[in-house]
């Protein structure tokens, strides 16, 4: 139930214990950003609270903290200080990479600017009432403004509301940090549950200076006498927007509600002004004022709550007269429906209703739709229902249960969950009780699953159906969320995929935005403030729903040190989160292990739509089914070949049974998943012999396949897959006997696809279920499964060709994945091998194009600065030894055959490519240079642009531009240092 926190004298500050799922200008009376100083992304110095009288706070929501909102009066008369940052204007890498040097310093002068701003804290106080301990997070906020200043200011909305269930609390919650996160100020309050005149004056005072008044309605709102009022006074002043939650307009007639007419009214209907000892005439006035509004009519229905919110955002803005507001969510709204979803939707998606209701059971904590009836069962389980959770570095609240469990003697115990933060990572722990039963006590597996707290962790096999599980549940509840957002959880792209989030979250992760004035800042210091800009927008009060498809490990692959709970807000908050793995468990979470499909799902998933078999053929799907190991990637591609082709499974059967499988070497937990599932290689080398059959051997579309393999794990460019596939060499292979068979299987097939081009041939490989389409325009994606087939088959120049390709149509702005996958195949980095060996021509134009670009773009733009360094350090590496092989001398048959007998060495042979390399090479080291001064690593910036010098001056002079750029910036080194020894020095 909601309540409201009395009245109690309190002398200190109190101890303020912040939490992720807030954002700064939550929860208040007033926003902060009434100020003329202030605006909701100003960032600010946060002071500590001054002692005086406790805040009276009204709770929105006490019956689960995870998603209780409190709305705060303000204290009086404290002075806050922030700063502001430094307008600077856009421009690119280069540029900024030139201004490093000279930027890089220590200022001896403090930055001091003060304004008045609104602080949001929390505070934890636990009381305990009828015998049971309550948690209610507080915000505090230090005194800021006088009581007349309070009297004077305006607020632009009211919201009005009544209800206390975790779904209306969400949508409120929502409704209000948006409107806040577009600069609209305003007061929350549900007055049914202030339990002083004061606070109900304060209230009023608020509703009379609100330009609007939203009102949000429900089916109990009626039967609330402050919720009539507020639609009362809010109609006389022509300023009312009613949003009708979970009701429709048409429900809300005076009669239908009295007579108790409908299937809504009969339970909440009646005579409800008698409920208050109010007025009949008064209730019907207010209710017959809701017909009466002139603007569009708003209804957040379970299925539209992003479109209503948004909707709500927009008017309320035009009105105020802010049409920069309703321009920017128009171009956000264009954005996200291109760009939110990674794949288009599966409209042959079949079967999962449970797992789908119990990974809504699991974000929620509740089960709504058609449902709720089929999954009672998970929701009555017992052991989970009484959980504690403790927030903070201390283990009083375990040993408070401890204390309290002591000694009982009920047999079914409940464990409680102890989160832990600490500034590295954060981890679950569950603590058992140790009640010995009888001689021996008995311990309980230490995982259990969590349900309500915003995470879900979907385990399972290759090609079982993770990511299409995961695509549908985001379908089908994105409205529920601001926007889903989705990251790939490949090892050595998964921080690279967080960080692009930028862009959704118009959050700035740049070096440029790190510059500490007072000191420079190292290198993993620089990441982590990256990594915590974007997780600080995940903690707002906005929902949104983050997807970690595909996570391969816990640990991040560059530094094994940055974990996945480092990314994710904290759970219980408004973000939810979905890590779909192979692992067996991440994070101490008992995962929802996908198992296969039924046989009847499965069989329907083959037969597709309008098709029956006899008796004999459904027996030959059944055992195609078998042999794939119910793998769901497996039986689409049956689907496909079945719809697409006038073929029987019977006759599918015999020809994937009769295919010769490759020879193919593979390691560890690999080998013996394909051994296992041999007849899956069988039907992709079907495949690849139907689209042989159609286009000639070694058609466009099996090159594409085979090229696809070494590309990095998103959606590709279907151009430049193309251009890849042409660039691997066509290669006859004698499959004769099977091309006859297919070539009866097939007939009046190969006509239709002779000679395809680039969009027919990416157009083959999706409706044979090889690709899936992406919602990007021009874009196709395949399963990792393929992809590793692919690269397994060794095909001889594909890998080469792929590099070709990226260097041809490659850029950054869309192929960035793409370009640190071919620089993964030249340079090896860990432990990986060098795959492809280019010519030192092709080198170097791959290092002046790509490479030098990539690392500046990946240090200033997204702050990954390890990455960028180690991959100018491999560079630097690779053109070493060309330069060595250069040098080295040429063989003596060589020598014999040359009319200079003096010529000894690969370099006198070709002396211009042999500067040109060294030249590269210099820029390749003060590039590196710069970076490592960026990062205060002085020492090896040093000598890294000394060797640059020396290269230069070697071969151009001393007096060329960039010898003399060179020598600038060696000349600013012991300045530098010596500004870093002063500052160390003075703090």
């Amino acid at each position: 139930m909601m309540d409201i926190e009395e009245e109690s004298p309190m002398s200190g500050s109190l101890k303020a214990m912040t939490l992720r799922n807030m954002s700064s200008s939550s929860s208040a009376f007033f926003s902060a950003n009434q100020s003329p100083f202030f605006s909701p992304r100003s960032p600010s110095l946060i002071p500590d609270a001054a002692p005086g009288p406790s805040n009276r706070v009204v709770h929105l929501d006490a019956a689960s903290p995870s998603t209780s909102s409190i709305i705060q009066e303000p204290k009086f008369d404290v002075n806050v200080g922030c700063t502001f940052p430094d307008a600077s204007g856009n421009s690119g890498d280069l540029q900024k990479l030139d201004r490093i040097s000279s930027s890089v310093g220590i200022s001896s002068s403090s930055i001091s600017s003060s304004c008045y701003h609104r602080d949001d804290r929390y505070f934890a106080k636990k009381e305990r009432r009828d015998k049971k301990d309550r948690c209610h997070r507080t915000s505090s906020i230090p005194d800021s403004t006088s009581c007349s200043s309070y009297r004077l200011r305006n607020c632009d909305v009211f919201i009005g509301l009544h209800g206390s269930k975790p779904p209306f609390v969400r949508f409120v919650n929502w409704l209000r940090a948006e409107l806040e996160l577009q600069g609209i100020s305003c007061f929350v309050s549900d007055r049914a549950r202030c339990r002083s005149s004061r606070k109900l004056g304060i209230v009023e005072r608020a509703m009379n200076a609100a330009s609007f008044g939203i009102v949000i309605i429900t089916n109990k709102s009626f039967k609330n006498p402050y919720t009539i009022e507020e639609l009362h006074f809010f109609s006389s002043k022509k300023n009312l927007v009613p949003i009708y939650f979970d009701l429709s307009p048409a429900d809300c007639l005076v009669r239908d509600i009295i007579e108790k007419r409908g299937e809504l009214w009969e339970k909440h209907g009646g005579e409800l002004w008698l409920m208050y000892e109010g007025l009949e005439q008064e209730w019907r006035d207010a209710v017959h004022g809701l017909s009466r509004v002139d603007e569009p009519k708003l209804e957040a229905q379970d299925g539209n709550w992003r479109d209503c919110i948004l909707r709500a955002v927009t008017l309320i803005a035009m009105r105020l007269g802010r049409r920069s507001v309703g321009e920017n969510l128009t171009k956000w709204r264009e954005k996200i429906e291109k760009e939110e979803f990674p794949f288009t939707r599966n409209e042959s998606f079949i079967g999962r209703k449970k797992e789908l209701s119990e990974l809504e059971f699991m974000l929620f904590g509740d089960v709504t739709g058609d449902a709720e009836k089929d999954y009672i069962e998970l929701k009555a389980k017992p052991g989970r229902k009484n959980v504690t959770i403790g927030w903070g570095k201390s283990n009083m609240l375990d040993e408070r249960w401890r204390e309290k469990h002591a000694g009982n003697g009920c047999k079914k115990q409940k464990e409680p969950v102890v989160w832990k933060e600490s500034e590295k990572e954060i981890e679950m722990q569950h603590y058992h009780s140790r009640l010995k039963r009888g001689k021996y006590a008995r311990r309980k597996r230490g995982r259990n699953m969590l349900c309500g707290k915003g995470i879900a962790c979907v385990s399972g096999d290759a090609g079982i159906g993770k990511t299409e599980l995961i695509l549908e549940f985001a379908y089908r509840f994105h409205q529920r969320y601001k926007m889903i957002l989705w990251i790939g959880g490949e090892g050595r792209y998964i921080r690279q995929n967080y960080l692009n989030l930028r862009s959704f979250l118009e959050v700035d992760v740049g070096i440029e935005n790190s510059l500490d004035k007072n000191r420079i800042k190292g290198f993993e210091e620089q990441e982590i403030t990256a990594i915590s800009r974007v997780r600080k927008e995940l903690m707002r009060n906005i929902p949104y729903l983050v997807i970690i498809d595909n996570l391969e490990s816990e640990k991040d692959w560059w530094d094994h040190k940055l974990a996945v709970m480092d990314l994710l807000p904290r759970f219980g908050g408004e973000t939810h989160v979905i890590i779909s793995t192979r692992l067996p468990c991440i994070m101490n979470l008992e995962p929802l292990k996908l198992s296969y499909l039924s046989g009847v799902e499965a069989l329907s998933l083959m037969l597709g739509i309008g098709k029956d078999y006899p008796v004999t053929e459904v027996d030959a799907l059944r055992t195609i089914e078998e042999k794939l190991g119910r793998l769901t990637l497996g039986l689409a591609i049956v689907s496909a070949i079945l719809s697409e082709l006038p073929i029987t499974p019977t006759r599918l059967l015999e020809t994937i049974n009769r295919m010769p499988l490759k020879e193919m070497s593979w390691s560890g937990k690999e080998d013996r998943w394909w051994r296992k599932n041999t007849f899956l290689v069988q039907l992709f080398e079907v495949c690849f012999s139907i689209f042989d059959h159609a286009d000639g051997p070694r058609s466009l579309a099996t090159r594409m396949v085979l090229a696809s393999g070494w590309f990095a794990p998103g959606a590709i460019p279907v151009s430049l897959l193309a251009v890849a596939a042409n660039k691997i060499p066509e290669k006859c292979q004698g499959r004769c006997l099977f091309r006859k068979l297919l070539q009866a299987l097939t007939c009046g097939f190969t006509s239709s696809y002779i000679k395809k081009s680039e969009l027919e041939a990416s157009s083959l490989l999706l409706r044979f279920s090889i690709a899936r389409s992406s919602t990007k325009e021009g874009y196709i994606q395949f399963n990792e499964l393929i992809k590793v087939y692919a690269r397994k088959r060794d095909v001889p120049g594909a890998a080469q060709a792929m590099i070709q390709a990226v260097i041809i149509q490659g850029s950054i702005a869309q192929t960035l994945d793409h370009l640190w996958a071919a620089c993964f195949l030249l340079f090896g980095f860990g432990r990986d091998p060098v795959v492809v060996e280019l010519k030192v021509s092709e080198l170097l134009y791959l290092v002046k194009r790509m490479v030098l670009p990539l690392a500046i773009h990946t240090f200033i733009t997204y702050s990954r600065c390890t990455a960028a360094l180690e991959l100018l350090r491999l560079c630097t590496n690779a053109l070493e030894a060309a330069d060595q092989a250069f040098v080295t001398p040429v063989d003596k048959c060589l020598q014999k055959s040359l009319c200079w007998r003096s010529v000894q060495t690969n370099a006198q042979l070709n002396p211009s490519l042999w500067e040109e390399l060294a030249l590269c090479r210099a820029t390749v080291l003060e590039t590196r240079a710069k970076l490592m001064l960026r990062g205060a690593q002085f020492d090896i910036g040093e000598d890294l642009i000394k060797k640059a010098v020396f290269i230069r001056t070697s071969i151009c002079g001393e007096h060329h531009p960039d010898t003399i750029s060179a020598r600038e910036t060696l000349r600013k080194l012991p300045r530098l240092i010596s500004n870093v020894q002063v500052h160390a020095s003075t703090t």
